[in-house]
């Protein structure tokens, strides 16, 4: 192996928006991760939204009351012909 082309390799402390941290090895002495595998929902097993600028939200409240082309049902439009 060459000598002096290879980074630096910390012991890194790797810390949740949860709250959960832990250690590792990485070229970085810090990390910080929105979700970690205490609180991601596959490996909780708990559904969990992670929502920025309330997007589910407004998705909710613009669908609450179903899709409006559903429920006025199909309207028949007169179609003219090309040679009319």
């Amino acid at each position: 192996m060459k000598k002096d082309i290879h980074p630096e390799y910390f012991e890194t402390t790797v810390k949740c928006g949860c709250g959960n941290a832990f250690t590792t090895r990485s070229t970085r002495k810090e990390l910080k991760v929105d979700i970690c595998n205490a609180c991601h929902p596959f490996y909780t097993g708990k559904q969990k939204f992670v929502d920025t600028e309330g997007r589910i939200e407004k998705f909710k409240s613009k669908f609450a009351g179903g899709y409006a082309s559903l429920k006025k049902g199909k309207q028949k439009t007169a179609v003219k012909q090309a040679g009319d």
